[in-house]
């Protein structure tokens, strides 16, 4: 996997991150990645590279876009970018968070029926009022 140079072919880099090598090479063409070139030609990822693709992949996990990804790490003024993930990844959180405090409740709830007791249907209730909104 690990030639003697420090560094990993494509097929290593994309085994190691549960990815297909076509995702590496889409990410290339689109400059988030600028692996170098063995003298034959195969690209070859270094440690900086790998560390690149964590990133990338973390930054997909909190929503961000390929462009939004690209902007943040090839630009200096990346705060726009990052204050709207921020927000939104911020909106989801609270919106998760109220559906696992509604399924804690259901659980632990003692009424046979949980949708008809009182602090389960005010939960519910402050989502009817966002959605008509």
């Amino acid at each position: 996997m690990k030639s003697s140079h420090g560094a990993n072919s494509i097929g290593a880099v994309a085994a190691r991150f549960g990815l297909a090598t076509h995702v590496l090479r889409h990410w290339e063409s689109v400059g988030l990645l600028t692996p170098q070139r063995d003298s034959a030609g195969r690209r070859t990822y270094r440690d900086d590279d790998i560390f690149r693709v964590a990133v990338i992949l973390r930054a997909k996990e909190a929503g961000f876009t390929l462009d939004d990804i690209h902007t943040m790490l090839t630009t200096p003024d990346r705060s726009t970018v990052l204050s709207r993930q921020r927000n939104e990844l911020r909106a989801r959180i609270a919106t998760a968070q109220a559906s696992l405090d509604m399924i804690e409740h259901a659980m632990a709830c003692e009424h046979t029926d949980f949708t008809t007791c009182p602090h389960f249907r005010a939960a519910v209730s402050e989502r009817l009022l966002r959605s008509s909104a």
